[in-house]
Parts: structure tokens; sequence; C-alpha cells
């Protein structure tokens, strides 16, 4: 079987992990074998972070939906509690949205959620 000389293709491999390693610090983008280590972990950070970023903008919306209830009078669990009670199926991106840019509209939830809370409340009692 002949010899296979890998020129051509080992220089596209290293060209294109140097070129993904492009704005690392020091020799982790010269050096192909320490720019493979620091590209090998940049892609495992990013493939981890795209699944943090998801937790973090809930908890972004949450505060948003809680600080927006709180200006209205009730708390963020009673109001997530009224919509449920009463039947409103909105996430909390689209809660979060309206809290910031349509106040009219989220006070008109947050009154039907304040409606549910104390009719449970009554019949609790």
């Amino acid at each position: 079987m002949p010899r296979v000389k890998g020129g051509v293709t080992k220089r596209h491999r290293h060209k294109k992990v140097l070129g993904l390693t492009k704005g690392h610090k020091g020799t982790k983008h010269r050096l192909y074998r320490r720019a493979h280590e620091s590209m090998m972990h940049s892609l495992s950070y990013a493939y981890a972070h795209r699944k943090d970023r998801k937790g973090d903008m809930r908890r972004l919306w949450i505060a948003r939906i809680n600080a927006a209830s709180k200006l209205n009078g009730i708390s963020y669990s009673k109001f997530i509690q009224g919509l449920g009670k009463a039947g409103i199926e909105i996430d909390r991106k689209v809660l979060a949205e309206l809290a910031v840019n349509d106040p009219p509209a989220f006070a008109k939830l947050v009154a039907t959620a304040k409606e549910n809370v104390s009719e449970a409340n009554d019949k609790q009692a």
C-alpha cells in the first residue's frame, strides 16, 4: 500500500483551528497544539453557556414581572397563582415584555389575577 502524505489536509485542519482561536491570548492562537486545546475548551464552554443562558433569561423575566407586579400591589407568586386560577396561559417571556412595554395591559392581567386569588382565599375560609 502506498504511503499517503497529508500536507494539504493537515494545513487546512490547522488553519481551521487557528482561525477558530483568533483572539485568544498568547500561544493559544499561534501554536497548533495549544490552539487546539484552547479551541476544545472554548467550544465546550460555548455549549454549556448556551444552556445556561436560558436560565439567565428566565431569571430576568421573573425579576421584571416581580417588579411590575409589586408596583401594582401584588406579589409575584400571588400574581402567577391568580393567572393560573383564571386559566390564563401566558409564558414569562411575554409577561415580562408586557410589564416593560405595555403597563396598562399588564395592570389588567394583575387585576384579573387579584380577583382569582381573592376568590380562592374566600373559598378556603
